[in-house]
């Protein structure tokens, strides 16, 4: 595991917030009734303090979140176990995690952009499965944080990395959450059959 990020995000956590409101992208999908995405398995990808995770647990998903700081797991967990909401925190380094195939029915990635995890997130879904992923445009070098090109979509990028699933929804631009303006990019997709997807890729 990469000493270094870990204690870095420990840090950076350690002087955050508790545990925040979900999501708001993730929030519309699931609550707005404009798609039917049943509770079955689902992986929250760099987690943080699991606001995503334990909204998906309390609507009924069996959540698997994973992230590199043990200081934000913790408080993950804590916040888990006050609503009794039963969620399988794993401390991973990212960067050279190896994804089970076929394993979950949802995958969701917010404020996390590691390009080479994509195809990883793609096989690691279920034919039938969706993915829900969003983070920041490079746009953003502008107004704020981050600024690093590395962590930031270029336009159209996450169309391009998801181009061989069926798009439900996208949207790209600036948008308010919290009070806070920021530019990003999300995506609501699925995995098609799995005959289909392998001549795809």
């Amino acid at each position: 595991m990469a000493a270094n990020d870990r204690e870095r995000w420990d840090r950076r956590h350690a002087e955050s917030e508790k545990t925040q409101a979900p999501s708001a992208f993730l929030r519309e999908i699931l609550e707005s009734g404009w798609w039917s995405l049943a509770p079955g398995r689902a992986l929250d990808v760099a987690t943080g303090k699991g606001r995503n995770a334990l909204f998906l647990a309390q609507r009924g998903f069996e959540v698997v979140a994973i992230d590199i700081s043990a200081v934000a797991l913790e408080e993950a967990r804590k916040e888990a176990e006050s609503r009794s909401l039963r969620i399988l925190w794993r401390q991973e380094n990212l960067e050279t995690l190896k994804l089970p195939v076929d394993s979950y029915d949802l995958v969701v990635n917010f404020n996390y952009l590691q390009r080479s995890l994509v195809p990883q997130i793609k096989t690691a879904l279920r034919a039938g499965g969706h993915v829900i992923f969003e983070t920041y445009l490079v746009d953003q070098q502008a107004i704020g944080h981050p600024k690093n090109p590395a962590y930031l979509l270029e336009h159209n990028e996450l169309l391009q990395h998801f181009r061989e699933f069926r798009v439900l929804y996208y949207r790209e631009g600036k948008v308010t959450e919290g009070g806070v303006a920021a530019f990003r990019a999300g995506i609501l997709a699925q995995k098609p059959a799995l005959d289909s997807f392998k001549k795809a890729t």
